[in-house]
């Protein structure tokens, strides 16, 4: 088993140098897996040479493509940390986690190097790709020149940190997951222990999820780096022109998230389009069943899905487990191989049989805590309390439920934001809903629900009267909103999870009369 993550790449360089690794649609760009090995040996080099140390980390802001996939492989055969970051972030954001890792260099493309050069880069060396350099900037193919003759080798530490990945909590503010090696690795093999393989040889996959998301890097490049599988790296997402790139270039393997399912579910020429594809695969965020129904109608495709987190690696479940037996709607289906689960009460002890717990793991595919110390990683016995809330069915499949850290306590009373958000999406004329809990003086924290009107809503008022009436008809009491706040559009991050720290931020600048964001239209 390999200890460094680009060890899988040595290998299939020397196995299969002429087999084709990435492929970039965008410039009509192919490297094969001699190639890659070759690039990737030369940019670690050039990294090594410009006095970076094992250990140190480097940020790299890049919409997909070769040359981030080029880089971030680079980055962990020098023995450096990644630190994937959306290219779409604002410079306050960039600033933000800047301060917290301090990188030595950043790697930045067309679409990010004005955020980059907007934000304090705290004095990190900055390195453009697709953009002209400014003074004391460097061109991306200025990497890819030799420093040396010597082949990098890869530090032989599985327990050495490979990437620090960036996820929100509660509050919106991002906390770096620290991934060693070792858990990069352990989730590759965990899930490629899955009969019938998710991702296999000869498979063509689907690179459209974000490299900068866990999902994209390691559920995807690195069990693609590990099958030697191709991957058609997408930078942007238009449906249509993605539906004919995986018919051109035959694709088996489609990685999504649910936000692609809803743009492909009704589009004419899907079922065509998606004819040769052997598996589609859903996660990052909840896929609605009818969702997935009319999916399945329109192509012919059920929807594989699976549950994770980036402290996971992030692949914890999936229904491939054991697709022979019947599943539910909202599973997700069973443990990977080598990954525990249970389900724990309040008091962390073994949940009773349909009640909703956490959910709690325990595999070698863990994290270690989050940056800089390793604070709130696994427990002594190597058990990590999700923060996810779960039921597991009669032949022992998980559906999800809500997150605990979304949990809403009015009065000492528990509210899951999922029970009332189904509530209010049945009520005509709402499109989306998400509910979230607010501090409130009386009751500890009070339920606040953002909708989005459908196009044939009535007015604001009515809406909200409907609303309320429906919640009062099916909720108890306390779980009723106390405020229905009208709004144009609801947050997401790219993987399609509603940003639920936006809103809270949003309510909050709301209480204190100002205007952060034109999405909020009335509120009762």
């Amino acid at each position: 088993m390999p200890v460094n993550l680009s060890d899988y790449l040595r290998q299939a360089a020397r196995d299969e140098p002429d087999g084709i690794a990435l492929v970039e649609p965008r410039t009509d760009r192919e490297l094969t897996w001699a190639e890659l090995d070759q690039w990737v040996d030369r940019v670690a080099q050039t990294l090594l040479g410009h006095g970076l140390v094992a250990g140190h980390r480097v940020a790299l802001v890049m919409t997909n493509g070769i040359d981030l996939a080029v880089a971030y492989l680079a980055v962990l055969r020098g023995g450096l940390v990644a630190v994937p970051l959306n290219p779409r972030a604002t410079a306050r954001e960039l600033s933000r986690v800047i301060a917290d890792c301090h990188p030595r260099l950043i790697v930045a493309d067309a679409d990010s190097i004005a955020q980059v050069r907007a934000s304090d880069r705290r004095g990190a060396l900055v390195v453009v790709h697709r953009a002209a350099p400014e003074d004391g900037e460097l061109r991306f193919g200025d990497l890819l020149r030799r420093a040396s003759s010597q082949t990098p080798v890869a530090p032989a530490d599985p327990e050495a940190l490979a990437v620090v990945l960036y996820t929100s909590g509660a509050t919106g503010l991002p906390r770096g997951a620290q991934l060693t090696h070792r858990a990069l690795v352990a989730n590759v093999e965990q899930v490629a222990r899955v009969e019938p393989a998710v991702i296999g040889s000869g498979d063509v996959v689907l690179g459209l999820l974000p490299l900068f998301h866990v999902y994209g890097l390691n559920a995807v490049l690195g069990q693609a780096l590990r099958a030697r599988a191709t991957v058609v790296l997408i930078e942007s997402f238009d449906p249509d022109a993605v539906l004919t790139l995986i018919a051109a270039r035959g694709v088996t393997v489609v990685p999504i998230a649910p936000p692609v399912i809803a743009a492909w579910a009704g589009r004419e020429g899907a079922r065509e389009a998606l004819a040769g594809v052997r598996l589609v695969l859903s996660g990052a965020s909840p896929l609605d069943p009818d969702l997935a129904e009319d999916f399945a109608r329109a192509t012919g495709h059920r929807v594989e899905q699976g549950y994770g987190l980036t402290e996971a690696s992030p692949v914890v479940t999936a229904t491939l487990v054991r697709p022979d037996v019947p599943r539910r709607p909202y599973s997700v289906g069973w443990p990977v191989p080598g990954v525990e689960l249970e389900l724990r009460d309040a008091l962390g002890k073994p949940a009773a049989p349909g009640d909703p717990a956490q959910i709690w793991v325990r595999g070698d595919n863990l994290f270690s805590g989050y940056w800089p110390d390793g604070a709130e990683g696994p427990d002594a016995a190597g058990w990590y309390a999700t923060g996810d809330l779960g039921i597991l069915d009669e032949h022992g499949a998980l559906a999800l439920v809500d997150r605990l850290r979304e949990l809403v306590l009015v009065s000492g009373f528990n509210v899951y934001p999922s029970e009332v958000e189904d509530v209010v999406a049945h009520v005509a004329g709402v499109d989306q809903v998400a509910v979230i809990g607010m501090p409130d003086e009386r009751t500890g924290e009070a339920v606040v629900a953002f909708v989005v009107p459908a196009d044939d809503a009535p007015g604001d008022d009515e809406l909200v009267e409907r609303i309320d009436s429906a919640c009062r008809e099916s909720l108890a009491r306390f779980k009723v909103p106390s405020r229905i706040v009208v709004v144009a559009g609801l947050p997401h991050s790219p993987t399609g999870k509603v940003a639920k720290g936006r809103l809270r931020a949003l309510a909050r600048s709301e209480e204190l009369g100002l205007d952060p964001d034109d999405t909020a239209r009335s509120s009762s």
